[in-house]
């Protein structure tokens, strides 16, 4: 599709009510109106005054609630707010249809600087990583510390297990793939999902999983969950074909806020083996691996990656002065093992 069509999602102002996204207990939901876009926020209320901001980023087909037992984990800690970015979660598709990294990180940075809440401690995962890489890069005002769980950033050789949801983003295939699917069910599409995502599906209790259930169905009845999908699949793809300044990897290269960088070897969808090429990317990195985890870690441990977090904030407090070095804390030394997880 060019640029210059019209978005084929019908205008939020005559888009079905849909049910109410699930609210776990001590989280609030609320919708901010932006320019072009309309974002849900889902948050937590401070336990304390004066608590640093955070503002966590899903990946692609995910939403804010992707981060809710890691925002539980870090209360008294930071002051937590999850976005939904535009078409996913409980926010509207954006106004003129465009999916494209650039326009997901514009997003977010309008929402900071709308809140005026940076800068804040940055969580992205997947597509959020790649999504709040940029963030950091062109806006490195709005960001304190930033933390990526599996980020999409380009790769070489992709692993086999990735090319489907790469594919998902040429045009064409997308319907030929809800057609091979209209068959299945709720509970077969989130056991499809968690079996890539997860590194330990069984990890997964039984209402959690009724949870991912309840929430494929709602998402299902939206008329514009397949374009949101799609679409921010295929500005992935396009961004990991751009060169120069507007690279994934030159914009990481870019980042000066300090930065924790989590993979899991068992990530079906972001090779394990960029990690290290991640490490020597982010200036002032430190690596966390988790032998065991899949593709959301902050999932499926959350208490491991809650307390590296810790770890990278106490170190972040510690220095007499803005670090321009990679870390020699506690973290660096990490790298390559699981900080007993995952056994």
């Amino acid at each position: 599709m060019s640029s210059t069509e019209l978005p084929s999602v019908p205008p939020t102002s005559v888009l079905p009510n849909a049910e109410s996204v699930r609210v776990a207990e001590g989280e609030r939901l609320r919708s901010v109106g932006l320019p072009g876009v309309t974002l849900t926020i889902r948050s937590r209320p401070p336990a304390s005054e004066g608590l640093e901001p955070a503002l966590y980023v899903h990946g692609l087909g995910g939403s804010s609630q992707n981060w809710s037992a890691l925002m539980a984990l870090l209360d008294g800690v930071v002051a937590s707010e999850a976005v939904d970015l535009p078409g996913f979660g409980d926010s509207p598709p954006p106004d003129d249809g465009n999916y494209s990294v650039t326009a997901h990180a514009r997003a977010v940075i309008r929402y900071l600087d709308a809140s005026e809440r940076g800068p804040v401690h940055l969580f992205g995962n997947s597509l959020g990583g790649a999504v709040s890489t940029r963030v950091a890069a062109v806006r490195p005002d709005l960001v304190r510390t930033l933390t990526l769980v599996s980020p999409a950033l380009p790769e070489l050789r992709v692993q086999r297990t990735a090319v489907p949801t790469g594919l998902l983003g040429m045009p064409g295939l997308a319907p030929l793939f809800t057609r091979f699917t209209r068959e299945w069910t709720a509970e077969q599409r989130v056991r499809g999902v968690t079996a890539l995502c997860y590194g330990d599906p069984g990890r997964i209790t039984p209402e959690a999983f009724r949870h991912a259930v309840e929430e494929m169905e709602r998402r299902l009845r939206l008329p514009y969950f397949w374009d949101a999908l799609t679409r921010s699949a295929r500005g992935l793809v396009s961004a990991y074909t751009l060169g120069g300044q507007h690279g994934l990897w030159r914009q990481a290269e870019r980042v000066l806020a300090p930065t924790l960088l989590v993979y899991g070897g068992r990530d079906q969808l972001v090779g394990f083996r960029m990690a290290q090429k991640s490490a020597r990317s982010f200036r002032d990195s430190r690596l966390l691996t988790l032998p065991n985890a899949g593709h959301v870690a902050m999932m499926e441990y959350p208490e491991t990656v809650a307390m590296a977090f810790k770890e990278l904030l106490a170190e972040t407090r510690s220095r007499t002065g803005p670090g321009t070095g990679r870390s020699s804390g506690p973290l660096s030394e990490r790298a390559g093992g699981s900080a007993g997880a995952g056994s």
